[in-house]
C-alpha cells in the first residue's frame, strides 16, 4: 500500500471532517487506503466508514475492519449504493478527486506521458470507451472541444485537425505514436506542460469525470446529516470551480438563489473561503500535491 498513493493533505482532511468516534464516514476515492486508515484510527467501536473505488486495483488494498466496507464502483451511484447498506445518513464524506501515484507510475494503463504504452486511461477497466477509441473515432469538432474544455489546450482546433488528419493515414495506437502524431502542435520548451494537459482532457473524457462529481456533489446534500461535512481535495480548476460553485451557491453553475428576504439558499455553508493547499513540508514530500486545493462545507441545519 504505502507505494500505492501518498494521501494528500491528510492532516487537513481529518481535521476538516471533524470525525466523531460513533459516526459513519465515507471515503469515495479509497485508491490505496491512506485516507481510508487514518479515519478509521479515529474511529471508535460503533463508528463506520464506507469507501468507494472503481478501480480493481484498489482492491488489493482493502482493510481488515469490521467497521469498513469497500464497495467497488464509481462514487456517482453514492446514494443508491449507501441505501443499499444501510448508511444513510452519514456524518461526513471525503473526496480526493483525480488521479493515483499508482495509476500514474502503471505504464501499462496509459496514464502518463513518461512511458510508452496502451492508450487506455480507464479508470475502471470494465468500462468499454478508452483513449484508442477517443482519438480514433471522435470527430474533429468532438476532439477540439474536449481538449478545449477538459485540457484548456490553447491551440485545440490545430491540435484536433493535426489527430484527425493523421488518423486518415493510420490509427494512432500507443502512446508514443500520439506524441509523434502531435509534436509539432506542442510549444517549444513546454512539452511536458503541453502533453499533460491533453492527457488531462482525454482523462476526464473517459471516464466522464466532470459528471460524476456533479452527481457526487448533488447526491451529498441527500446522504448526509445536518451539519455534516462534505471534505474535497481538487487537482484542477474545472474541479475546483464546480466545488466551489456548489458549496457557496447551492447551483453547480454558481447562481445564486435567495428567498423573499434576500437570503441566499444553499444546502451548504462553507467553512473556509479560500482553499487549503499543501505546506512546503508536504510539497517538499509529495510533489504531486502540488496543486491540491481542498475546501470544506458543512450541510445547512
Amino acid at each position: 500500500m504505502s507505494n500505492y498513493h501518498n494521501p494528500v493533505l491528510l492532516h487537513e482532511s481529518l481535521e476538516a471532517l471533524a470525525i466523531r468516534p460513533d459516526g459513519t464516514y465515507v471515503d469515495v476515492t479509497f485508491g490505496g487506503g491512506g485516507h481510508s486508515r487514518a479515519i478509521l484510527a479515529q474511529l471508535g467501536e460503533k463508528g463506520k466508514l464506507i469507501a468507494f473505488d472503481q478501480d480493481e486495483d484498489a482492491g488489493a488494498n482493502i482493510i481488515n475492519d469490521p467497521r469498513f466496507i469497500l464497495v467497488k464502483q464509481n462514487f456517482r451511484f453514492l446514494k443508491n449504493l449507501l441505501r443499499l447498506h444501510s448508511a444513510i445518513p452519514v456524518d461526513g464524506i471525503l473526496a480526493d478527486l483525480g488521479i493515483s501515484s499508482h495509476q500514474i507510475d502503471q505504464a501499462e494503463r496509459g496514464f502518463s506521458t513518461r512511458f510508452d504504452g496502451p492508450l487506455d486511461m480507464r479508470m475502471n477497466r470494465s468500462a468499454t470507451m478508452d483513449a484508442e477509441e477517443v482519438l480514433n473515432n471522435y470527430d474533429e469538432r468532438q476532439l477540439r472541444n474536449m481538449f478545449r474544455e477538459f485540457g484548456d489546450v490553447e491551440n485545440a482546433a490545430k491540435l484536433s485537425k493535426t489527430i484527425f488528419a493523421a488518423r486518415e493515414e493510420v490509427s494512432i495506437r500507443s502512446i508514443a505514436e500520439l506524441k509523434a502524431v502531435i509534436s509539432s502542435c506542442m510549444p517549444k520548451g513546454k512539452e511536458f506542460q503541453y502533453l499533460a494537459k491533453v492527457f488531462q482532457a482525454l482523462r476526464i473524457e473517459i471516464n466522464g469525470e466532470m459528471e460524476a462529481l456533479k452527481e457526487l456533489l448533488l447526491q451529498s446534500v441527500e446522504v448526509l446529516k445536518p451539519e455534516g461535512r462534505m471534505v474535497v481535495i481538487s487537482y484542477h480548476s474545472l474541479e475546483d470551480r464546480l466545488v466551489k460553485n456548489y458549496f457557496r451557491t447551492g447551483s453547480l453553475k454558481g447562481e445564486q438563489q435567495k428567498d423573499f428576504f434576500g437570503n441566499i439558499i444553499r444546502p451548504f455553508e462553507p467553512v473556509n473561503r479560500k482553499p487549503i493547499v499543501p505546506s512546503e513540508s508536504e510539497l517538499n514530500l509529495n510533489n504531486r500535491s502540488r496543486s491540491a486545493k481542498l475546501r470544506i462545507a458543512t450541510k445547512s441545519a
